[in-house]
């Protein structure tokens, strides 16, 4: 039986046709050659790309081994010993990981539940900044696990008031709800202590290439001169990216398939008793289910080949995280999941 792996948010449906072209007419001859174009001045053909589609220097977009290696450089940069990183309590365990590396506190900020979302609560990340005074606040939009992103308003607002802080805005899963860039100038504008990652991992299929990119408020020299790369990047991860980027078509129209599944499953996952499956921006469901019953769930996806995350995160250790697959996938999914709830053992004042 083949398994279904969908506990790395990867995205099922690959890249563009448009990317394998790149490596079916891959120029061999230009292997031998540096990537960075002296000629013309920039950094290379898709941080100059990068750049003029969001509206900001080139030299302000930095190309990194995906967006995971930015976030190491920026923490190792602005965070070090003894001071403060403020960030979600319910998001990706690496955050606190890098903190640590540098010798760093951290203090956490939980996302609240609301409804079919976890939100974020702005007013608590401001009262927190004003008693701790962080060096670095780290947003993650839309955040991992929950799904959740932070509108426009409420980032212009927290942006404006902590303005002693770093901020970094870790949209790794930018694109699944949003892919309009036009707030985006006017942020690193307002705030130029404002980091912005990205990667090509999620939403463009790529993350095997370990390709993503930073941009950053003009205060933040430091990061600049640290990250840069005298003689460019991965010539050929670039184009691929390149190519990516030139076809909106492709992308639109699986993200509109995940749409549709997202909205199965929470349509198919809330009829099970004990499940509530939330909403989100992102290429991934968070579900609860009846954690007395987790054992069962977990053996009986198991052997129906379903792989997916069970969460030990502080406030959703009775949580599970689906990325979402194929519509193939999705579906024999749900069916893994109707199967295995109706095993479940009835609660003995319900059987009495």
């Amino acid at each position: 039986m083949d398994q279904i792996i969908l506990d790395r948010n990867e995205n099922q449906y690959g890249p563009a046709p448009a990317c394998y072209d790149v490596l079916r007419h891959a120029n061999l001859e230009q292997l031998s050659l540096y990537s960075r174009d002296f000629a013309k001045g920039r950094k290379s053909e898709l941080s100059q790309r990068l750049a003029d589609d969001i509206g900001i220097p080139e030299e302000r977009v930095l190309l990194s081994y995906g967006s995971e290696d930015m976030l190491k450089q920026v923490v190792h940069c602005y965070l070090h010993q003894g001071e403060r990183l403020l960030l979600p309590q319910q998001s990706w365990w690496y955050y606190k990981k890098i903190a640590k590396e540098v010798h760093g506190n951290h203090v956490e900020y939980p996302l609240v539940e609301r409804g079919s979302r976890f939100e974020f609560d702005v007013d608590d990340i401001i009262h927190l900044y004003r008693i701790h005074k962080p060096h670095v606040i780290l947003i993650a939009s839309p955040n991992n696990p929950t799904g959740s992103s932070m509108p426009q308003a409420d980032l212009a607002r927290l942006i404006d008031t902590c303005s002693s802080s770093v901020i970094v805005l870790d949209q790794a899963y930018y694109g699944f709800e949003n892919t309009d860039n036009n707030h985006l100038k006017d942020f690193l504008t307002a705030h130029p202590r404002l980091v912005v990652l990205r990667t090509f991992s999620k939403y463009y299929a790529l993350a095997g290439l370990r390709i993503g990119y930073t941009c950053v408020g003009a205060e933040l020299t430091h990061l600049i001169e640290f990250s840069a790369r005298y003689l460019g990047y991965n010539q050929l991860t670039e184009k691929i990216a390149l190519a990516a980027l030139t076809d909106k078509a492709y992308y639109e129209r699986i993200n509109g398939y995940m749409r549709e599944d997202k909205a199965m499953y929470i349509r198919e996952l809330n009829a099970l008793d004990g499940f509530k499956a939330f909403e989100s921006d992102a290429n991934f469901m968070l579900v609860r289910f009846p954690v007395e019953q987790k054992k069962v769930l977990q053996e009986g996806l198991k052997q129906r080949g379903v792989i997916v995350k069970f969460l030990d995160d502080p406030g959703v250790t009775d949580c599970i995280r689906i990325t979402i697959g194929t519509r193939e996938q999705n579906a024999q999914v749900v069916t893994a999941f109707q199967k295995v709830a109706a095993r479940f053992p009835v609660p003995a004042e319900v059987a009495s």
